[in-house]
């Protein structure tokens, strides 16, 4: 039985058998005596995208009062949901993330916790993760952004759009219309600038679509 602790396009943390190629937290919101969330669903403003892999450290998920372990299933879900890289162990990624916000906004590289504040209040309204106007032709979404349609959300990679699932992303389909954007407007922008998330290998751009000749995304 999954533990519930992977996390979807939408910010949930659901109990799904996906495997992530990402880590990350948002503070320690989970019981070690049962490894079952508590209420909260963050204790800090600092969502982290962490590596899988860092000098070798092995965790017990979920046994620990350190952080709350959450997954992803890949770097494009986890901007999506309000997370950011890591500086500790995503450092380079972190840089070129913060970067990216810098050259979006055309001023100096922002702290780690002026990117949190910034974020934290657009993921959140209420208490509920809001869709974003797109701002801009859907043609132009750069690659990474997640976009929802008709409550599906939807990864833009190669000039198409992958609908993720419990299982991991179905074969692209042509959008036309898409409800609003869940990547933050702050990532969206710094996407746009030139961030480069990790995608899932199953996003092959390499290769068109037979069934269609000219895509919208």
């Amino acid at each position: 039985m999954p533990r519930q602790n992977r996390v979807t396009p939408f910010g949930e943390i659901v109990a799904i058998p996906q495997r992530g190629m990402f880590t990350g937290n948002r503070g320690i919101i989970h019981d070690p005596a049962t490894r079952t969330l508590l209420r909260r669903r963050w204790t800090s403003k600092a969502w982290l995208v962490c590596s899988c892999d860092y000098k070798g450290v092995r965790r017990e998920v979920m046994a620990g009062r350190s952080w709350t372990e959450l997954f992803f299933l890949d770097e494009a879900v986890a901007l999506a949901a309000g997370h950011r890289p890591c500086f500790r162990c995503r450092r380079e990624a972190a840089k070129a993330f913060r970067a990216a916000w810098a050259a979006a906004t055309g001023r100096a590289e922002p702290s780690a916790a002026a990117i949190d504040r910034v974020l934290h209040h657009e993921r959140m309204d209420h208490g509920r993760k809001p869709v974003h106007p797109i701002p801009g032709p859907l043609r132009e979404v750069p690659d990474g952004a997640v976009i929802a349609v008709s409550g599906s959300a939807y990864t833009v990679a190669g000039g198409r759009a992958w609908r993720w699932t419990a299982h991991g992303y179905e074969r692209p389909q042509e959008i036309r219309q898409a409800d609003g954007l869940l990547t933050p407007p702050s990532t969206f922008m710094a996407l746009r600038a030139g961030y480069r998330p990790v995608l899932h290998p199953t996003l092959d751009t390499s290769r068109p679509d037979p069934r269609h000749h000219e895509r919208p995304v």
